[in-house]
C-alpha cells in the first residue's frame, strides 16, 4: 500500500483491494476510484500541468491562465497564474453503474497532489514493465 498526504491533499492506493483500489481527498472530502479511473485523472493532470510548464514563460506575472482537458470520462480543469493555481475534475462516469465525481484541490495542493500522482503513477508504471 502506497499513501501520500500533505495540508489539502491525500492520496492512497492499494493494488490488493479488488475494485475502488485508490483513495484520493481534499481538505474535507475523499472517495475511492478503480484503478483505471484514478489512471485516467493522474495522466489528465500531468498533462494539464505539463501544457502550464510549458507556457507559464509567456505569462507576465499578473497575467492568469486556464487549461481546460477532457479525456475518456473526465473533465479537468488547472486555473491560476505562472507560480499559482488550483485544479478541479468532474467524472461523469461511463455506463448503467457509474457515478459522477467532482474534485477540487486550492493552491498549494494542487501542485502537491499533481506531483503525487504523477510519482505513484510513475513508480507503478516501472514495477509492472
Amino acid at each position: 500500500m502506497i499513501q501520500q498526504e500533505g495540508p489539502g491533499w491525500r492520496l492512497s492506493r492499494d493494488p490488493s483491494r479488488p475494485l475502488f483500489s485508490v483513495l484520493i481527498g481534499g481538505e474535507h472530502w475523499a472517495f475511492e476510484l478503480k484503478e483505471s479511473e484514478a489512471r485516467e485523472l493522474a495522466l489528465l493532470i500531468a498533462e494539464l500541468t505539463d501544457q502550464h510548464r510549458c507556457i507559464c514563460d509567456q505569462l507576465m506575472a499578473e497575467e492568469s491562465i486556464t487549461v481546460e482537458l477532457e479525456r475518456g470520462s473526465w473533465w479537468a480543469c488547472l486555473e491560476g497564474d505562472r507560480s499559482r493555481w488550483s485544479l478541479r475534475g468532474i467524472c461523469s462516469g461511463d455506463g448503467e453503474q457509474a457515478r459522477g465525481l467532482e474534485v477540487c484541490w486550492p493552491d498549494p495542493a494542487a501542485q502537491a497532489i499533481a506531483e503525487a500522482m504523477r510519482t505513484l503513477w510513475d513508480s507503478s508504471n516501472d514495477q509492472s514493465s
